[in-house]
């Protein structure tokens, strides 16, 4: 896993690009910081011919997938193999990130997989609702299978290896990815690590909304429902000034409301939630325009770095045309037909819009792609939610997560669950590290970045001897 229906989170970024984040889509802050070679280990690409659909028995139409390995820390010949999960975005090489780390460590060899028709692995010339039809998780999981099988093949004729024993890893939704492959595919891979990953699936998602009220404590939040109030009372006397004072004037009612709760949500999933309150719990205090300040706000820090108010005008979903900008309406597609999890507001307590409900993003699917058939309970049938049945699948979360109530918190010996406890403790840290602020806030996230870490070497070490054995 915050831009209309929420940007790829930075933590998430600064991984690899992968799920939800602050809300419900991908942002273009991917783009930019795609734009800096230094993010990344390697952006040279590799091809091999997918199948595009692994369920039909006469259907055997190809397309090409990108991938990329990245070999300087590979002890060949008994090195593993990291599978890096790429998600819902361009996956435009393997970013540098903790993962350097862990490959150092084991000697691993690093591969990494773009997902079938983001970014360039698009297997039509327009992505009508019609030709989306192969995209869905486990489409993507039988691409996986697919190629760990040739990558394999590729490395024993490469090295005279044999057998390798992978390891699969992800963050957001490639961490669900990543943590059904190993439900799906136990032979596959010696364990999954699941960072932040979202496998419990609903249609009301109101836990995402209480959650940004605990992480933001009582004061926060309470400012945050009175700039939705304030808002909605002005869209109703004169709704063009309240929307001119966020530069919206475009943007239709419902969809700037959901702008509003869609900054708070980024900032909290990114762990920044102090750089997002502070201005207005001062603001609330002195007396000063709580709207003004928050516009000012969206502009300098949402806006300013990283996404485009185009995410909150329909029409820009309706875009068939492969490109830069595809990610979002591919995302929003299986969000509508296979994983929900919409966040609207809880019945009591809450900081979004209750205008923002289930029947507002059905309607969108239905605007967006006709009557698609939404299978999201099904998803919970085939996977288990958060009763997966999996083996050596380790889950992470970040205490301050919003989208921690549809993850796995309980912990067991095949299943373990480690939670990292601090104050800015969000979207898939454990991976990506924590983000610049207060020295005394961010030690202690670091210690609790530190401790998850020692667990999941800890793991790891177990799982890949045990495959090797």
């Amino acid at each position: 896993m915050a831009t209309l229906i929420g940007a790829l989170s930075l933590v998430a970024l600064l991984f690899f690009s992968s799920f939800p984040p602050a809300a419900e889509s991908r942002g273009s802050r991917v783009r930019k910081l795609e734009e800096e070679s230094d993010f990344f280990l390697t952006q040279k690409e590799h091809w091999f011919n997918q199948t595009l659909d692994h369920f039909s028995i006469t259907g055997h139409r190809k397309f090409q997938q990108r991938y990329y390995e990245f070999l300087d820390h590979y002890q060949a010949p008994k090195g593993p193999v990291f599978l890096v999960v790429c998600g819902e975005e361009s996956c435009d090489g393997i970013f540098r990130n903790y993962i350097v780390a862990l490959a150092k460590k084991f000697g691993a060899a690093l591969v990494s997989l773009e997902h079938r028709y983001y970014g360039k692995s698009y297997p039509f010339s327009n992505l009508t609702a019609r030709n989306l039809q192969f995209l869905s998780s486990k489409q993507a999981l039988f691409d996986m299978a697919v190629f760990r099988q040739y990558y394999q093949e590729h490395l024993n004729a490469k090295y005279g290896v044999g057998e390798s024993p992978w390891f699969v890893i992800g963050l957001s939704y490639a961490g669900a990815l990543s943590a059904w492959f190993r439900l799906k595919f136990p032979h596959l891979t010696c364990g999954s690590l699941a960072s932040s990953a979202a496998i419990h699936m609903v249609y009301n998602f109101a836990d995402y909304d209480l959650q940004m009220g605990r992480s933001v404590g009582t004061e926060c939040k309470t400012v945050l429902q009175e700039i939705t109030h304030l808002a909605e009372k002005q869209l109703q006397n004169d709704g063009n000034s309240v929307k001119n004072l966020f530069g919206a004037s475009k943007i239709k009612d419902d969809y700037f409301l959901y702008l509003l709760a869609d900054v708070a949500g980024s900032a909290i999933q990114d762990g920044t939630p102090d750089q997002l309150c502070s201005p207005l719990i001062d603001a609330k205090r002195n007396g000063t325009n709580l709207l003004e300040v928050y516009s000012t706000y969206i502009k300098n820090n949402f806006l300013g770095n990283y996404s485009s108010l185009d995410l909150y005008d329909p029409e820009y979903y309706k875009n068939t045309t492969p490109g830069q900008n595809s990610a979002d309406r591919l995302w929003w597609f299986q969000l509508c037909t296979e994983f929900g999890n919409f966040q609207v507001a809880p019945k009591s307590d809450a900081i979004r819009s209750s205008r923002i409900d289930l029947r507002w993003h059905l309607n969108f699917c239905k605007n967006m792609f006709g009557s698609v058939y939404h299978k999201i309970n099904m998803t919970n049938v085939y996977y288990g939610g958060k009763n997966i049945s999996g083996t050596k699948i380790i889950f992470t979360n970040g205490s301050q997560d919003p989208w921690l109530g549809a993850s796995k918190q309980t912990s067991s010996k095949d299943l373990p669950s480690y939670l990292l406890k601090c104050h800015n403790c969000a979207h898939g840290f454990d991976l990506a590290g924590c983000p610049s602020s207060a020295s005394d806030v961010k030690e202690k996230c670091e210690n609790a970045v530190h401790a998850v870490r020692q667990k999941i070497i800890e793991h790891m070490e177990l799982w890949l001897s045990q495959c090797s054995a």
